[in-house]
Parts: structure tokens; C-alpha cells; sequence
């Protein structure tokens, strides 16, 4: 039996699931967390890396990895390969001001929406360099290569398995370091950075020079199926390397994802992203015009704001998040009037870096916690259809996905917010296993089966949706 082995390295924590590479059945997996912050070195990352594999049996049988991980960190590496600062990770927002001022000096929305298929936000990897340059000049200076968090792990992958050290979690930790130019990435997550260009598939190399005044080392981008090296020795034999990809691009493998779908994901943060055959260029800054992990296209919103809204209402509430999902469903459809604009940690589209969250509507009849858990749900839910909508599509399919797609009020309150039915497939590490499937195809033609869905129907109400866009324009005002 031929096994495969994909990861998630997110903001959170750090997923393993070993599959076989013909069928994709589960064989193990495992887990170990990422420190909290919006700034962490990467040295973090490697170590729950190696600790989630231990837990997953180690590599024992595994021919080819695939590292899925956040999109747009910013990892600085001096010229021996040391990690010159800590990763600025994507919801870290004090370069709001550098995106503004790139937008302002580059002639516009519309020409970054052209060059590279996004405006840039402070989620921007080509933002945190600029605001680098700015702010940390001595570690700009030092800064001979730029990688994200996935490419970072696959280097460092590459370089303990090609030591022919058996693996294991001391043995590894220090483990020997590839050349900086065996750096590799892949067009879906490069298309993040600000600086790659999905329609040509190209570094625009000029737009970083001006955003961060010299043009470091870059990784090179690799295709869908091309290995990062051919075959390197590890201590259980031959292991391929993958590319590796963003963590949505490894969700929308990992859930079988094609055109016409939209897949809505509820993690840490929020994304609504759709399989396109052609790149996106939208001017506006809402639709991120990124590359897939096939060859195709991913137009992706995302929010800051997710999953984290449910458990910030349920530390309010003080209740778990069971308990909340079931206050949600005691409350009337919209919450008696009660509207949450969730902005609890500003906020990427809209993009309102300093936005807080906000209440509106409440009155001694909606001060109660199940007014409050729907609020919260459908306040989520509706910064979510914004962004759906912001896609410009009909889908034939949405899929619910990510960590709160498994509250019961998620899925019967999202198709009154969604105006669809919502299509929820079984509870899965999609990010880790989109990573494992890329890995399988380095190794064979895998036939992997879909899970089967649950399919939610229910009347829309946008209503709810009205109060929530008045709200959020009392913020804007």
C-alpha cells in the first residue's frame, strides 16, 4: 500500500493525515499547536510540524508530502538561511497604511487589479515588506530571500530528508538547511504575495522593488504536479517532495471543488472562493484574483472574521460552543433586531483594518444569550454572503466548510443569510487532505471517492442581511 502524507500548517495549529495514495482512505494523522499572535517565528511551525507527524506514526511507508500552509506570511531569511525576524502572518494588519500608500504610488486599484489580479490589503505579503522597509530597516537590509510559511516548510522538509536522518522529532529539529535557491513555491500560493502574476505567470519583480527597495531571493514557482525534488532519501526510503500550496487552494482539492462551486469556509478567517478557467482582476479590492493549485483560477473574498466570532459570543455568553449553536436556534430568525457587525479584529473585506465589532438594535427584549448566539451567527454569516455576492456568480453548488460549518445553527441559519441551499460535506482536515491528494499525484492517478453531503434548505430572510448593510454603513459614516 502506497501512502501519502498532506499538511495544514494554519494559523492554529499544525495538521498530519497519512492516506493511501490510490483511494485516499485515512490510514492516521495528527496535530500539535501554533503559539497565538499575529507574529510568530517560524521555528514554531517546524516543531508542531515534526510533533504532528509523530503523532501520526512519523513517515513510516509515506512516498510523497505535500505542505499546505496560511497564505502571505512574510518569512525573511538572512543570507545563511536564518530567519531574520518573526513571520508577520496574514491577519496582522499594521501595514494597512504601507497597502494604501502602494495603491497610491502605483497608479491605482485598477493597475495592481491588472498586474497582479488583487489590490493589496494589509493581508498582503508585498504590504509587510513595504512596511519593513519602513520600520525595520536593519532587518530589510539583512533580508537576502522571501518565502511564505508553506514554502519555509518545504525547504526545511527537503532539507532534513535529503540528510538521510532517521526521522524523528529531536533528530529533525536541527536538522540541515537546503541553498536558499532550492527554494520552491507553487502559483497558488505565489499568487498571494502581491508580486505574481496569475494571468502571466510571472514575478513582477518591479512591484516588489518599489514596495520594498531591493529584490530578494525569491522562490521558484513550480507546476501543479512537479515535484520539488525528484526524490530525496529519508529513513524510511525515497520520499517526493510536492509544491505544496495556500491552505485554499488545498481546500478546494481537498473538497473536490469544480466549476460552478463555490466553497464557503468558516475557519479563523472567512473565504468564499469559486474554480474559474480564466484570472479575475477586480478593481474594487473586494475579489482577490488568485491562481489554483490545477492550473486554473481561484477568485477568493476573505474576511478576517469567522470562527472566532462564535467563540468570542460564546466567552461572553460563558457557555461552550454546543451551547451556543443551540442558544442560536432559540432565538428568532434575525434576533429580535439584534445585528452584530463582527469586526473583531478589523477587517479585510470590506477592508477596514481598524474597524471594531459593533451591536446594533439592543433593547431589554434582545439582551439575553440566545439573542446574542444568533446574532453572532448572523453576523458571521452575512459578512460572508457579502462576499459571496462580491464573486459575481451563480453557482450551481455552495459547500460549508472550516471549523464552524460544524455548529448545527451554521448550517440551518446559512441558507436563510445565503439565499441557497448549502451543501455541507462531513466534517474533514479539507486543507491537509487537498495537500495529501496533491501529493497522491505525484506518486499514481488517484480515484479518490467524495464524501457524501448534507444538503440545508431554508427560506431566505434579507431582511437580516438590510439591517447588517445599515450597520455596517453607520460604521463607515
Amino acid at each position: 500500500m502506497t501512502l501519502v502524507a498532506g499538511v495544514d500548517s494554519s494559523t492554529q495549529s499544525c495538521k498530519v493525515v497519512i492516506r493511501e495514495a490510490e483511494t485516499g482512505a485515512l490510514v492516521r494523522q495528527g496535530r500539535a499547536p501554533h503559539p497565538d499572535g499575529t507574529e510568530v517565528h517560524p521555528s514554531h511551525w517546524w516543531t508542531a510540524l515534526l510533533r504532528a507527524f509523530e503523532e501520526a506514526g512519523g513517515l513510516d511507508g509515506v512516498a510523497a508530502v505535500s505542505v499546505a500552509g496560511q497564505q502571505h506570511g512574510m518569512v525573511c531569511l538572512d543570507e545563511s538561511g536564518e530567519v531574520v525576524r518573526e513571520a508577520l502572518l496574514w491577519n496582522d494588519t499594521r501595514s494597512a497604511k504601507a497597502a494604501d500608500d502602494l495603491v497610491a504610488e502605483l497608479g491605482g486599484r485598477q493597475m495592481w487589479a491588472d498586474a497582479v489580479g488583487s489590490v493589496p490589503v494589509a493581508s498582503f505579503t508585498v504590504t509587510k515588506l513595504r512596511w519593513l522597509a519602513e520600520h525595520e530597516p536593519g532587518n530589510a537590509r539583512r533580508t537576502a530571500a522571501v518565502c511564505l510559511p508553506h514554502d519555509w516548510l518545504t525547504w526545511r522538509l527537503m532539507g532534513a530528508l535529503a540528510s538521510g536522518i532517521p526521522f524523528g522529532v529531536e533528530a529533525w529539529l536541527d536538522a540541515p538547511r537546503p541553498p536558499l535557491d532550492q527554494l520552491v513555491t507553487d502559483r497558488g500560493d505565489a499568487s498571494g504575495t502581491g508580486y505574481w502574476s496569475p494571468a502571466t505567470g510571472a514575478y513582477r519583480t518591479d512591484l516588489l522593488k518599489v514596495a520594498f527597495g531591493t529584490v530578494p531571493l525569491l522562490p521558484r514557482v513550480l507546476g501543479p504536479a512537479e515535484e520539488a525534488v525528484a526524490a530525496v532519501a529519508g529513513g524510511s526510503g525515497a520520499v517526493l517532495v510536492a509544491p505544496g500550496t495556500g491552505d485554499n487552494m488545498a481546500a478546494a482539492l481537498g473538497v473536490g471543488a469544480r466549476p460552478g462551486d463555490v466553497v464557503v469556509s468558516l475557519g479563523t478567517s472567512g473565504t468564499a472562493f469559486a474554480v474559474a478557467p480564466s484570472p479575475s482582476a477586480d478593481a474594487t479590492g473586494a475579489v482577490a484574483g488568485f491562481a489554483d493549485a490545477t492550473g486554473r483560477f481561484l477568485p477568493l473574498v476573505a474576511t478576517l472574521n469567522a470562527a472566532r466570532v462564535l467563540d468570542a459570543a460564546a466567552r461572553i455568553a460563558g457557555v461552550g460552543l454546543g451551547e451556543l449553536s443551540d442558544l442560536a436556534l432559540q432565538a428568532p430568525p434575525g434576533a429580535g433586531g439584534l445585528t452584530l457587525v463582527p469586526y473583531l479584529e478589523g477587517e479585510r473585506t470590506p477592508n477596514r483594518p481598524t474597524a471594531t465589532g459593533s451591536l446594533h438594535g439592543l433593547t431589554l427584549a434582545t439582551s439575553t444569550p440566545a439573542h446574542l448566539a444568533r446574532a453572532a451567527v448572523e453576523g458571521m454569516l452575512c459578512g460572508l454572503a457579502d462576499g459571496l455576492d462580491a464573486l459575481k456568480l451563480t453557482p450551481e453548488r455552495v459547500l460549508l466548510i472550516g471549523g464552524a460549518a460544524r455548529s448545527e445553527a451554521v448550517r440551518r441559519i446559512a441558507p436563510t443569510i445565503f439565499g441557497v441551499s448549502i451543501m455541507v460535506p462531513p466534517p474533514a482536515e479539507y486543507v491537509a487532505n487537498g495537500a495529501a491528494f496533491q501529493a497522491a499525484t505525484l506518486v499514481t492517478t488517484p480515484e479518490w471517492r467524495s464524501e457524501e453531503t448534507e444538503t440545508y434548505e431554508g427560506e431566505a430572510l434579507p431582511e437580516i442581511r438590510a439591517r447588517y448593510a445599515r450597520a455596517t454603513q453607520n460604521i463607515l459614516d
